[in-house]
């Protein structure tokens, strides 16, 4: 059987497909074309104005949120069955180790402690993880995930960034220790 160029394209392209359709591939590939997340522009940041929020410590304490306040917060929503979520926590888990004790890391997914337990003991993950117990403050609700807020000491959503991205980027670690200042 002799193939023509038109049916080596076919061929490629259903192979090609096929790759991005099997999770690690799309996994990496999703991690290939993350980016650093872009700052909201100073004149569109908005004030987090309330902080009445309750979460549930799956391993770490329970948090009210009002603890966070004059802090450098972090807060990702996440799950442990998004492409998006599992190729951005490589990057997240180098920026915690580096900075856990500077800024707050708030993680939250709706999944039991016995999913997220397994999945992070397979990935070799330690983040503070939380169930919500209480209504989210308007600003950091989304329909998406993951889906990333970096709160200044101020109550300043500095950055609001929906889906993956490469959390341990020089760019944005300048930006922390600028807001960390």
């Amino acid at each position: 059987m002799k193939l023509n160029k038109k049916t080596i394209l076919n061929i490629a392209f259903v192979i090609i497909i096929g790759l991005l359709l099997y999770p690690p591939t799309k996994i990496y590939f999703i991690r290939l074309v993350s980016f650093s997340p872009s700052t909201i522009t100073e004149e569109k940041r908005e004030m987090l104005n309330d902080y009445n929020w309750n979460l549930k410590g799956l391993n770490t304490s329970n948090i009210d949120f009002n603890e966070t306040k004059n802090k450098v917060v972090f807060v990702n929503f996440w799950a442990t069955w998004c492409p998006p979520c599992i190729a951005e926590m490589p990057s997240i888990q180098k920026l915690y180790d580096d900075y856990k004790d500077k800024v707050e890391f708030v993680f939250v997914s709706n999944e039991d402690w016995t999913t997220i337990e397994a999945f992070y003991k397979d990935k070799g993950y330690d983040l503070p993880t939380y169930n919500i117990l209480s209504k989210v403050p308007d600003q950091l609700v989304s329909n998406s995930i993951p889906a990333t807020f970096i709160i200044d000491k101020n109550g300043t959503i500095v950055v609001d960034k929906k889906g993956p991205a490469d959390w341990n980027s020089d760019k944005f670690r300048i930006l922390l220790d600028e807001l960390l200042q």
